[in-house]
């Protein structure tokens, strides 16, 4: 395999248990290089588990997981090197000023001119204007854009998304998705963990449906499409939506495993 052939997230064989409940059951996923995949999943259905032990915060009890090339278990420090993870709520200092947090990084990651990077972000992220007013005065799409901002700093080539858009009005989502469409036009790889269908159809070059432990579906929106029987033609030829694919797989796999 060349190196540019090589995932820029890898996991096989991930499990991971908390007591008696058996929350990851051997899940194996690739992500290539500057790609959206969205990993679709109920709750409880254990996407956020998986971002958690892929950024090390968690350790997985089998299986093998790698991003950027270097090994979870052998080598973590090279690992959170090589991503950031934003989370469901922003993690920004309201008090601040969106430029004071972005320098505040930027100077605990020991970076050269962090007023610089400060500057770039936010013309990067279309918060110039923005950038010496307080974070409390902020719209929930602005916060979350600086939370966006703020976590490439270093440029990271791996970002994890945990549900980036909970809470948010549909404008707001809608200014987060261009953020994340930018991101994946530079290069950066994007793992990104939704419960929104019409996210992952709108944002993901590859979709993964993790449901009872299991990744049981992984593939462009046109793939998975295929996987249901033709649509029905009489004026109109109608497509199923990603919506009707997600709840047909899932179903289809519950009656399965009774």
């Amino acid at each position: 395999m060349t190196a540019t052939a090589t995932p820029a997230i890898q996991l096989r064989g991930l499990e991971k248990a908390y007591g008696e409940l058996q929350v990851l059951r051997g899940v194996d996923l690739d992500v290539a290089p500057g790609s959206i995949v969205a990993l679709l999943g109920s709750n409880g259905a254990g996407k956020t588990t998986v971002i958690r032990i892929l950024a090390t915060l968690l350790t997985a009890d089998a299986g093998t997981a790698t991003v950027n090339g270097f090994d979870l278990a052998t080598q973590p420090a090279q690992v959170r090197e090589s991503f950031s993870l934003t989370g469901q709520f922003a993690a920004v200092d309201e008090i601040l000023s969106g430029r004071e947090n972005l320098v505040l990084v930027a100077k605990l990651r020991h970076l050269a001119a962090p007023g610089a990077i400060a500057d770039d972000l936010l013309a990067r992220f279309s918060l110039t204007d923005a950038g010496g007013r307080k974070v409390s005065t902020y719209s929930g799409g602005m916060r979350r854009r600086l939370d966006i901002a703020m976590s490439l700093i270093g440029d990271p080539p791996v970002i994890f998304l945990d549900e980036p858009t909970t809470g948010l009005d549909p404008q707001a989502r809608l200014e987060v998705w261009d953020t994340v469409k930018e991101l994946a036009g530079q290069g950066t790889t994007v793992l990104l963990t939704t419960q929104y269908l019409d996210e992952a159809e709108q944002l993901a070059d590859r979709i993964a449906i993790l449901h009872e432990g299991r990744i049981i579906a992984d593939g462009t929106l046109a793939e998975l499409k295929r996987l249901l029987p033709p649509a029905e033609v009489e004026y109109v030829e109608k497509q199923p939506t990603l919506e009707q694919i997600f709840l047909s797989i899932v179903g289809a796999d519950r009656k399965e495993s009774r």
